[in-house]
């Protein structure tokens, strides 16, 4: 999908489909109402008569308005024209825009938005999220079906009209970040999608090998069970060691900044299907236990992005993966195992695995000498209790660094919410026979699961992102969501623009 930039008046240019903006009482804004002129007053009518009410994220397709250049004319509701949408709102518009377009099968879209202001935002905020939201719209997965349609995706080009020069730079800019971040949420999502018999922790590192591939500016090293077994990763060995799939550490270092410059490294859970091990999963849903490495397919977004933006930062993206089955070698419920950093653990549950394959890697990351360290899993189900499905959990050891990635959620719509991690906290991780429990109970298990990584991060910055309630959908629309790569990447964005 092309994102484009072009000057002039919108009711003067040929397209598959024009969007305007209309509001409540019969407001209307300047490019709705040249149309209507145009037209004959068929907008205006149609305002009255209640076809369309203009509140936030209504939309109403025309066809073959009068007067009009374009096959179609897409009306979109935004409250009203005159006075400033919520940021909430305007991503409401903008993804009913790209549903409705959608729909229609419109091979391209044209939109004004220069007349529509958003509280708190800026041209290139308002163009960004339009573009990404009909490039996300524009997804689709069906490679894994036998009947898929040959035919591309119907929407081939989006273009913004810009008021000025000025404006259109900014627009210009939205277009190059939007492409990039959508390329990468569509490589998570892909990756998330796959069933875990064919994305496999040797899936994902070749995926990781063919992207270095691609990229001059990444190289890929994966470690094998046999090399993690010499480091003493035995904490990330014990949660493979039930499984006939071999678990992997993959390490992609992207060297886009200065020579010697200290990396940011994000790291991901990657645990290609999740059975919860000894301590098994009840079977209703397991099935999207393979979303369970949505972690690991945001790092590999997040290095999609990267890669095709260009940025002079220096990154490496970790993987950490393995499955988790109840095979006749896997670990036991009461099984004492030493780390990587030499802290024994006592697994009181195999279901809490997320924590025992990154707190070896986080180990493992020590050796790059971080200016920050941020991992992302799916790891508790207690943090879909705390904060639904909508925002993503956080907790760190670094308050600069959690206000750097509140802001990029701000900024980006993929919002986290910092959870506080003290020793009271720390207390639930005691074990009667090793260094720490795997699990500090039933209360707090989302920070519990911090504290318990915390203690493997005390040598550089860390956060920790848990992912657990936004990372799929389930249902109708079950699937993966491609979130935190918008978040990640804006992190990285903000990175280059504070240096």
């Amino acid at each position: 999908m092309e994102f484009i930039v072009k000057t002039g008046e919108l009711e003067k240019q040929s397209s598959a489909c024009v969007a305007v903006t209309v509001g409540e009482n019969g407001d209307m804004g300047r490019s709705a109402k040249a149309l209507d002129s145009l037209g004959k007053g068929i907008i205006s009518r149609l305002l009255k008569a209640g076809d369309i009410k203009g509140k936030s994220g209504q939309s109403l397709m025309l066809h073959s308005l009068a007067g009009s250049k374009a096959e179609r004319v897409l009306l979109l509701g935004t409250n009203s024209t005159s006075k400033a949408l919520s940021q909430t709102d305007f991503i409401s518009c903008a993804r009913a825009a790209a549903a409705a377009v959608k729909q229609a099968g419109c091979k391209d879209v044209l939109l004004d938005i220069s007349e529509q202001t958003v509280s708190d935002a800026d041209e290139y905020w308002k163009a960004r999220q339009l573009y990404q939201a009909f490039g996300e719209s524009n997804y689709r997965f069906d490679q894994l079906k036998s009947d898929k349609s040959n035919k591309k995706l119907p929407l081939r080009k989006v273009t913004l009209l810009a008021a000025t020069r000025g404006v259109a730079n900014h627009y210009k800019r939205a277009a190059e970040h939007a492409s990039g971040i959508t390329s990468g949420i569509h490589t998570a999502r892909d990756l998330g999608n796959l069933p875990g018999n064919i994305c496999t922790p040797s899936y994902l590192a070749t995926q990781a090998k063919s992207l270095a591939r691609k990229h001059k500016s990444l190289s890929c090293k994966v470690l094998d069970e046999k090399q993690m077994k010499t480091l003493g990763m035995n904490s990330l060995l014990s949660v493979s060691a039930g499984s006939a799939q071999g678990a992997r550490l993959i390490a992609m270092e992207y060297k886009g900044g200065k020579k010697g410059e200290q990396p940011i490294v994000l790291l991901g859970k990657g645990i290609t299907f999740d059975s919860g091990g000894i301590s098994l999963k009840p079977g209703a849903g397991m099935d999207e236990m393979k979303f369970d490495m949505c972690g690991a397919a945001s790092v590999m977004g997040a290095m999609t992005t990267l890669c095709e933006l260009g940025l002079p930062l220096n990154v490496v993206g970790m993987i950490a993966s393995a499955e988790n089955m109840p095979g006749p070698s896997a670990t036991k419920p009461g099984d004492i195992i030493t780390s990587m950093a030499g802290k024994t653990i006592e697994v009181l549950n195999t279901d809490a695995e997320g924590r025992l394959v990154l707190c070896d890697a986080l180990t493992y990351a020590e050796r790059y000498k971080p200016k920050a360290v941020v991992d992302i899993a799916t790891l508790t189900g207690a943090c879909i209790v705390a904060l639904g499905h909508h925002i993503s959990g956080m907790i760190s050891n670094n308050d600069t660094l959690a206000e750097q990635l509140t802001g990029a959620g701000e900024k980006s719509a993929d919002q986290v919410w910092q959870l506080p991690m003290n020793d009271d906290y720390q207390k639930q991780l005691k074990s009667n026979f090793a260094d720490i429990a795997n699990i500090g109970g039933p209360g707090a298990g989302t920070i519990t699961a911090g504290c318990f990584l915390a203690r493997f991060a005390e040598k550089f910055d860390w956060a920790h992102l848990d992912i657990a309630g936004t990372a799929w959908h389930s249902g109708a629309n079950k699937g993966a969501t491609g979130r935190p790569v918008a978040l990640l990447s804006q992190y990285l964005l903000d990175r280059v623009d504070n240096q």
